[in-house]
């Protein structure tokens, strides 16, 4: 889950890491509000939770209190890449000497966290790393040991910095480390990381991408993230809300299983005989006839879905709940699209009996029906 820039900002001031004095305004007069409280010039900046909103015109300057009532109205009536700005942050602009890089991410090939930082800040890191990549620089985080002390030291003195600043901008990053697993976050960055003309340094931008798996340790931004507050879909909220696992693709064909494993198999197969999945649903292990129910609800809400392909392999997921849930979805849903369907596992005879009783055709082999599925989706879902 993306966090907005205030919200990332507000939980490094409370661990104490720099960051310049603002305030989150939803109206225009809100803005002039926010900029009476604090020193000129000034910065305001679209929340959205998209990436780029500077190229894109989401942040704008002003050097008076009535500029800032102008350009937060002009930010508030506006979409940056299709999402409505509600919301502006009205800080003090900074006087800038150097513009830095030091964020924490995962590193899956190595499964640990890694360390990044540059002396080039204010840009995509991997716009960096492919123009000048001896200016980043990449330390492995050993699960064990963590992130100390002597390692942020170690990072700042590569950047070049000695003495009194280097103390405190290693302090700066190993308390991101901290934030950073205190938040179970996949990413927290500062870029750009600024230091001062006055030889100081403060957090001009941050971001923050928690776990979702570890949202229930985060309620407050659970119940945001389900109210709509975010960059999720509709059905990707729904999804959450179901405790199902759904991402919206680009192709036409619907895809719904039982485990990640045999979801992904089935995309595969799907794009091997020359198809395209509409998305990606696990409705997990054990699921009753009412989740597989809610899970067709979720995949036909899109219109671009041609066909259904429902592959499940009975384990723990037992067949005839998963008959039982899609006749229920035709009844309440009113499905009218084909559905391609293979059942395999436990109770499958009477799964396969309750559908066929409805007149529902399935199949037994992954290829068969995965190209029976892009079969139809060609015909134009007839």
């Amino acid at each position: 889950m993306k966090l907005f820039e205030y919200e990332a900002k507000n939980i490094l001031a409370k661990y104490g890491i720099p960051t310049p004095k603002g305030g989150l305004a939803t109206s225009s007069a809100q803005a002039r509000e926010v900029a009476s409280q604090i020193k000129p010039p000034f910065v305001v900046k679209a929340q959205v939770l998209v990436a780029g909103r500077g190229k894109a015109g989401g942040i704008l300057f002003a050097d008076t209190i009535e500029r800032v009532e102008k350009v937060a109205n002009k930010l508030l009536n506006m979409q940056i890449k299709g999402i409505t700005v509600k919301s502006v942050w009205v800080e003090e602009q900074i006087q800038i000497k150097r513009e830095l890089y030091f964020g924490i991410t995962t590193d899956r090939f190595h499964q640990s966290y890694v360390a990044i930082a540059s002396s080039v800040g204010g840009m995509e890191i991997e716009e960096v790393a492919q123009q000048s990549p001896e200016k980043v620089i990449k330390f492995p985080i050993n699960p064990q040991q963590g992130f100390r002390s002597f390692h942020a030291r170690q990072i700042a003195r590569k950047m070049g910095y000695a003495g009194a600043q280097l103390s405190e901008i290693g302090r700066i990053f190993e308390t991101l480390y901290k934030i950073g697993m205190d938040y179970d976050a996949e990413l927290i960055e500062m870029n750009p990381l600024v230091e001062t003309v006055d030889g100081k340094f403060v957090a001009a931008d941050a971001r923050i991408i928690i776990d979702d798996n570890a949202l229930f340790r985060h309620q407050e931004y659970k119940k945001r993230l389900l109210e709509g507050e975010s960059e999720l879909t509709p059905e990707e909220i729904e999804a959450i809300k179901n405790d199902l696992a759904y991402v919206k693709l680009d192709g036409n064909i619907g895809v719904i299983g039982n485990g990640a494993g045999l979801v992904m198999a089935t995309l595969d197969t799907i794009q091997y005989y020359g198809g395209k999945p509409a998305d990606f649903l696990d409705v997990g292990g054990g699921a009753p006839a009412e989740k597989i129910a809610t899970a067709l609800k979720i995949v036909l809400s899109d219109p671009k879905v041609k066909t259904l392909f429902i592959n499940i392999l009975g384990g723990i997921t037992r067949c005839d709940e998963v008959a039982k849930g899609i006749l229920e979805a035709k009844a309440k849903v009113g499905v009218t699209k084909p559905m391609v369907i293979r059942l395999v596992g436990t109770n499958e005879e009477e799964g396969k009996r309750i559908l066929k009783d409805a007149g529902i055709h399935v199949l037994e082999s992954m290829e068969e029906a995965a190209q029976k599925a892009v079969e139809i989706s060609k015909q134009g879902g007839e």
